[in-house]
């Protein structure tokens, strides 16, 4: 399957709105899109170990385009954590508005794991995919109102009356932005929106929806001052890049689960720690057919790193959540109209694992 042309980095936030909300739980019901787009070599010999490695190869499914998201992968791959974890190899296959989803790739047995979120795989989940989330990179996620500096929008309250702009996959999530704050979609003038972040920039609407690493940053480098806030700090707490498998790698394979954990813990602890090299490692190696620039993906990273870690990562280790951030992501779930219960969703027994038999890995990040 062909991958998505490169884009620009003003339209580079289509990665949020695709990976987020554009697919749909039929889609990944159906898996239409996979069969259109016939056998991938990277996610063939899932489970095989005829390279003599412990676990063989597996195939990872990542969120977006091969850009800093996916630090702490590089770093597990080029330090060879997965291979002294027992992988022979890990594919890093990149996601993409052309790509299938997560949930899709799961459904068919395409990839092993993969990064989604859980406004997109509860559905999925819903619909009879046996699928649980194990962990999150991102302790928030990172969708934000993003506005200008001259005429800053710093809550969803001061929202009302103005015109933001949102895009047609973006009104459920946005929708329930509001909910959580006690608004309805007529105390704001939506304007239906496409992905470049333009009609901010020229004064025809006062809002746009965006993602935190990406529209601020970008507009910035434009020469546009702006302010942002993001949902998880107004009543939308709900976790990003949600490491997602299915039940039967929990029940069948939970030793390579937990190896394979253990190894990408390492990496994004490297990435936190290594800004610079995390940003050399997205432009010059694996991002380096993406056209991506050094200085943008540097401050991407900064503000990433502040999604990453948290106080509760720092006490309890990367990629964990507490039974009060799964009940709050429930409860965000439930404003956007989507019903389901912690234990359908979430299991962390496998992390919990993870850190009882590697407790250095727990250490807090300097």
């Amino acid at each position: 399957m062909s991958r998505p042309v490169p884009v620009s980095p003003l339209s580079l936030d289509r990665r949020s709105f695709f990976r987020f909300a554009g697919l749909t739980a039929g889609v990944v019901a159906g898996g239409g899109v996979l069969a259109a787009c016939g056998k991938d070599s990277s996610g063939s010999n899932n489970g095989t170990t005829g390279d003599g490695s412990k676990y063989g190869t597996v195939a990872v499914q990542l969120s977006w385009l091969k850009n800093i998201e996916f630090a702490g992968e590089y770093f597990a791959d080029s330090k060879g954590y997965f291979k002294d974890a027992g992988f022979g190899s890990v594919n890093l296959v990149a996601g993409g508005a052309a790509s299938t989803s997560v949930e899709a790739g799961l459904t068919t047995g395409k990839i092993w794991i993969g990064m989604s979120a859980p406004q997109t795989t509860a559905p999925a989940v819903l619909e009879g995919l046996n699928a649980k989330i194990v962990g999150a990179t991102y302790q928030k996620n990172p969708f934000c109102i993003v506005s200008s500096a001259a005429k800053p929008i710093h809550s969803p309250q001061d929202m009302k009356g103005r015109k933001i702009g949102v895009q047609d996959t973006n009104q459920l999530i946005f929708n329930a932005l509001l909910t959580a704050n006690g608004m309805s979609p007529s105390d704001v003038t939506i304007v239906p929106a496409q992905f470049d972040p333009s009609p901010l920039a020229n004064g025809e609407v006062d809002g746009w929806v965006s993602y935190v690493t990406n529209e601020p940053i970008t507009l910035a480098a434009k020469g546009f001052a702006n302010a942002n806030f993001l949902f998880a700090d107004f009543g939308l707490p709900l976790v990003a890049e949600s490491l997602t498998v299915n039940q039967r790698t929990i029940d069948n394979e939970r030793e390579k689960l937990k190896a394979w954990l253990a190894a990408d813990i390492k990496g994004w602890r490297d990435a936190v720690a290594n800004s610079a090299e995390a940003a050399r490692l997205a432009v010059e190696v694996y991002g380096k057919d993406q056209r991506l620039e050094i200085g943008e993906q540097t401050k991407e990273v900064t503000a990433q790193n502040g999604l990453v870690v948290s106080p509760e990562s720092q006490a309890n280790g990367l990629f964990t959540m507490s039974d009060d951030l799964i009940a709050k992501n429930i409860a965000a779930l439930g404003k956007a109209k989507i019903s389901i219960t912690a234990d359908k969703l979430f299991d962390m027994s496998i992390l919990k694992e993870v850190y009882a038999e590697h407790p250095e890995l727990k250490a807090p990040i300097a």
